[in-house]
């Protein structure tokens, strides 16, 4: 391609693949934010619990709820990360794909069926305790 000058014009090989790949990862990115922040918030569940209970004069939650609580929002913090990482690891294992010239195997996605498992696990899990509580 000529810029106006006459010059020839540089384009980024399979520009389209590469500009793909950088949307999934930023897709996974925005993902792995929010359920560092839905884990926080999980984490912290309980003292907004316990603040509502005393201005409504009843119960503060116990504390194998509070354990519970603590648990399931450090595992969502923890998934998060583990999201982070896979992120980059798989946005450089596909960039490294789109510019290699050689046909390859898709490799199989079975991070990302453990982690919609782990997930599924943590949802059903807060709600069997929003449920008791």
């Amino acid at each position: 391609m000529l810029c106006r000058d006459g010059r020839r014009q540089q384009m980024i090989r399979n520009f389209r693949d590469h500009s793909a790949n950088e949307r999934t990862f930023l897709a996974w990115i925005r993902t792995a934010i929010a359920v560092m922040a839905f884990g926080f918030v999980i984490e912290r569940f309980d003292l907004m619990l316990e603040a509502a209970g005393f201005a409504a004069g009843a119960a503060t939650p116990r504390a194998a709820e509070r354990e519970f609580a603590n648990i399931a929002g450090t595992s969502a913090i923890a998934v998060g990360t583990l999201l982070f990482v896979l992120a980059t690891v798989r946005f450089l294992r596909n960039a490294t794909m789109i510019d290699s010239d050689e046909e390859r195997k898709i490799p199989g996605s079975r991070m990302d069926i453990v982690l919609g498992g782990l997930l599924s696990v943590m949802g059903i899990a807060l709600l069997v305790y929003l449920s008791h509580v």
